[in-house]
């Protein structure tokens, strides 16, 4: 196929005016890590850097390198131009003049820069080993003539990448230099920073400095927004026509790092990428499908902790892989994990890592349940979800679909009667089912365990305790699928029982979910305080599922009153305008962004379950459903370029927020792209 170009700079302003919105890019390396910034070169986020290397527990994510300070000197004049970070430094000295940004693009994903100066043109681009905790910067001379003279100065703070960025400086740096290596270690147990350097009359100089840098987003989201980097000093080398230049940066051994020159680090991950295509369904070969194919491949991970676990899978010849929810601040969490699965590896033709994240996660069942995340610095999971073990059903039931590999349907199928039995007797958090009527009821006190989960200290901000309306249509669904396979699998005595439980929690859903002053489904019933009848897209998976629970004379009116009142070109909003509790816009610090968390604002995910509802409503109604997904395509060339956010505000002109890359975002969009395809 032909090779994927994202033009995504234009210059443009930002849907959001204020200034610190600005695009961003990403790449990751299958392991967790990966580098990221703004495209113009400033660091905003604490999570910025060109080495986020992904270590094994307890150390976690950890920002190993930060920024690079960048100039050019111009042959025989001796005139400084600084690009990217150096021009918001004092770095470069009085003649220094800033350089003209005049074109950003993603290749194949991957992100090039060029900077014009009196009329040099420098490129330069980026990318990461597959599996590597290391970085290549590569520097290329397009025009002009001689040879330019390249500086470029590291900046570090060792750091894990979620920590605040005013955290000391680790004072007991220290640079070691043997012949063309470089090493920067610390007092701790992190691995050294490794740096090497590919190119013509290359020097290092000792220069030891700190910069102070300000972080506007971590300003406006209310944490601490000013820290030092310190530097050991700089690279200078000579770029040329047709002599490039490349620094590595690592936290691997030597002997991996040499192994891999930069020629042949390009090579090997841009084969890897065309593979990517080549595996993919037939209809995501092309067009924004495809570039969703690269962006999916960020969040299939291979875990670098939980090393016991990993060995387990080996032994019985399986493989770790997770999902990785959102970047920059995600780790694995089992919700986003199932509902992704489908769109993230078996549209994408990634079937070997379908069924090992499946099995992975069967292995962490405990009462019941599946993990609700594993946390960043740790390896056990934590386990307050109501959903997550609901939904992994949902993902088992599209991977043998698909497959047909029921040999891990058999594997994990006594799991399976596990989680519906503890449901059945009662779990930890309040989930039980309702004898009284065969609904399941959830929640405890302090806890937030549907998707709606946001927190802030002891204030949970939505905590629909009681029978939710998603955790019912799923438990539903759940119940139909294990009797599906319980009859092909042992036989109709093992499946009378569950088919016993779907058709009771089915009658009772349908009498006590209906609001029938509004003519839609309430989001929860017998809450703490009564029935709660605040409309909210929750209902739309009563519709959307692989066994509806709604009797179908309903469909087209819950699907068409959710269009109508919370549909945007982003995805569907959480909560109607009229809601006191409405908000339209997410930002502020932590407590003004988790009010609005969802309380209104745009999920992208949820247009996949939509447009599932919407075509089981209106089966010859694929045009429309495909109308749905057309201003995604202009996202990808805004926020984090050829992404996803994670959410949108509430209304016009829906400004991207949270995480700027967002695994469950990417995987419906592209498995709704699949589904509506032509």
């Amino acid at each position: 196929m032909a090779e994927l170009m994202r033009r995504g700079l234009e210059l443009r302003a930002p849907r959001d005016p204020d200034p610190v919105f600005v695009d961003e890019w990403l790449v990751t390396n299958g392991l967790g890590g990966y580098a990221a910034g703004t495209v113009n070169g400033t660091i905003t986020r604490r999570y910025h850097g060109y080495l986020i290397a992904a270590l094994a527990e307890p150390l976690g994510r950890t920002i190993m390198l930060n920024a690079l300070l960048e100039q050019v000197r111009i042959p025989n004049q001796g005139r400084i131009y600084k690009f990217g970070l150096a021009q918001q430094t004092t770095q470069g000295g009085a003649q220094a003049g800033d350089a003209t940004l005049e074109h950003f693009e993603l290749d194949n994903g991957l992100p090039v820069w060029r900077y014009q100066a009196e009329g040099y043109v420098v490129e330069k681009r980026i990318l990461m080993p597959f599996r590597q905790n290391s970085v290549y910067v590569n520097y290329r001379m397009l025009s002009g003539e001689g040879a330019l003279r390249l500086g470029v100065r590291p900046a570090l703070h060792f750091r894990t990448h979620d920590a605040p960025v005013d955290r000391p400086l680790e004072e007991n740096y220290r640079l070691v230099v043997v012949g063309a290596r470089y090493e920067v270690s610390s007092g701790d147990s992190l691995p050294p920073l490794r740096m090497m350097i590919y190119g013509e009359r290359a020097s290092f100089s000792i220069n030891r400095e700190r910069q102070k840098i300000a972080y506007s987003i971590e300003e406006v989201r209310g944490y601490e927004s000013a820290g030092d980097l310190w530097s050991p000093g700089f690279f200078r080398l000579d770029l040329a026509p047709e002599r490039d230049a490349t620094l590595v940066f690592s936290s691997e051994s030597w002997d991996d790092i040499c192994a891999l020159k930069p020629e042949d680090a390009l090579e090997a991950e841009s084969e890897r990428r065309r593979l990517l295509f080549a595996h993919a369904h037939p209809k995501a070969q092309e067009g924004l499908a495809s570039e969703l194919v690269l962006a999916a491949d960020q969040f299939v991970v291979v875990p670098m902790g939980r090393s016991e676990d990993a060995a387990r899978a080996r032994a019985a010849g399986d493989e770790m892989r997770t999902v990785i929810a959102g970047y920059h601040w995600f780790t694995d969490w089992g919700r986003d994990t199932m509902i992704s699965l489908e769109g993230l590896t078996l549209t994408t033709g990634r079937f070997s890592e379908a069924g090992w994240i499946l099995r992975t996660f069967a292995h962490y069942v405990r009462g019941g349940l599946i993990p609700n995340l594993f946390p960043e610095h740790g390896k056990d999971g934590l386990y307050h979800t109501a959903d997550a073990s609901l939904w992994f059903f949902h993902a088992i039931h599209r991977y043998v679909e698909q497959t047909g590999d029921r040999a891990t349907l058999r594997l994990i199928l006594p799991k399976l009667q596990d989680i519906v039995d503890h449901h059945l007797r009662g779990t930890g958090f309040g989930i039980c089912v309702d004898h009284h009527d065969g609904l399941l009821r959830q929640g405890e006190e302090g806890y937030q365990l549907t998707w709606m989960d946001a927190k802030v200290a002891d204030w949970v901000v939505t905590p629909r305790r009681g029978k939710a309306v998603e955790i019912n249509a799923l438990w539903y669904n759940a119940l139909c699928l294990l009797e599906r396979w319980l009859r092909q699998e042992k036989g109709d005595a093992d499946a009378a029982s569950v088919a016993g439980h779907a058709a009771r929690a089915r009658e009772s859903f349908n009498k006590r979910f209906w609001f029938a002053d509004g003519e839609y489904l309430y989001d929860v019933v017998d809450g703490e305080n009564g029935d709660d009848a605040a409309f909210r897209p929750n209902q739309i998976f009563a519709v959307s599922l692989d066994y509806p629970v709604l009797e179908q004379a309903r469909w087209e009116r819950v699907v068409e009153v959710v269009r109508e009142r919370l549909l945007t070109p982003f995805g569907l909003r959480t909560l109607s305008r009229e809601h006191p509790n409405y908000k339209a816009k997410y930002y502020g610090d932590l407590r003004a962004r988790d009010a609005a968390y969802h309380q209104g604002t745009v999920w992208p995910w949820l247009i996949g379950p939509f447009i599932d509802a919407w075509l089981n409503a209106h089966p010859d109604g694929r045009a429309e459903a495909r109308g749905f997904l057309e201003r995604f395509d202009s996202h990808l060339s805004e926020a984090c370029l050829g992404s996803i956010s994670e959410i949108f505000d509430a209304e016009s002109p829906y400004a991207p927020r949270g995480c700027v890359a967002q695994a469950w975002s990417v995987a419906e969009v592209l498995r709704s792209l699949v589904k509506t395809a032509e």
